[in-house]
């Protein structure tokens, strides 16, 4: 059963997963699908035809502009942008309003269990890997690879982080996680479990 609350806005063509949770003021468009156990926070936007994935967390006031999609897992915290114009403009060279006709989308794609933290901005086109993790107030500019833990402005990879989303520790040629005792291994600046 879905929990919505009285004030969220969501467009009739929109699928909404069982078990989600859309709180006040939510905006989900048209043809936006979210996945089963996905929460949406007061104020978050979520754009026309995005796709979120099951177990999805989107908190406060993020805004999730189309056509983002958002694999199983993914969190993206408070105010949070995934932008999709790369040459943003209100009016065209001539001075005239655009239009959507005036401009193409580009989307913010984000692998399976990454998390954005709070104020991040993902300026499109752009994949976060699996498991990745933004740090709060970075601006992406370039693909953050998977297991991936990137600060900053522009962000640049500080270091590893596990699925249980601890930074990761270097033991001899392995990186471990701290929490999970998982275990990973780095060859050319990919990191894959062992």
């Amino acid at each position: 059963m879905n929990t919505i609350a009285d004030s969220a806005d969501i467009d009739d063509g929109a699928y909404i997963g069982r078990g989600s949770k859309v709180w006040h003021l939510a905006q989900i468009r048209e043809a936006a699908r979210l996945g089963d156990n996905c929460v949406i926070g007061r104020g978050a936007y979520i754009g026309p035809g995005v796709i979120l994935g099951e177990n999805c967390k989107v908190q406060n006031y993020a805004l999730v502009y189309e056509p983002a999609v958002l694999e199983a897992g993914v969190f993206i915290g408070p105010a949070v942008v995934l932008t999709n114009d790369v040459f943003p403009r209100a009016v065209t060279p001539e001075g005239a309003l655009k239009t959507e006709d005036d401009w193409d989308k580009v989307g913010v794609t984000i692998r399976r269990g990454a998390a954005i933290g709070a104020r991040a901005v993902c300026v499109a086109p752009l994949t976060i890997g699996a498991w990745a993790m933004v740090a709060a107030g970075a601006v992406v500019t370039k693909d953050v690879p998977d297991f991936a833990l990137v600060a900053g402005v522009p962000a640049r990879r500080i270091g590893w982080v596990g699925k249980a989303g601890r930074p990761l520790q270097r033991e001899d040629d392995r990186w471990i996680c701290p929490a999970t005792g998982d275990a990973y291994f780095e060859s050319g600046g990919v990191l894959r479990p062992t």
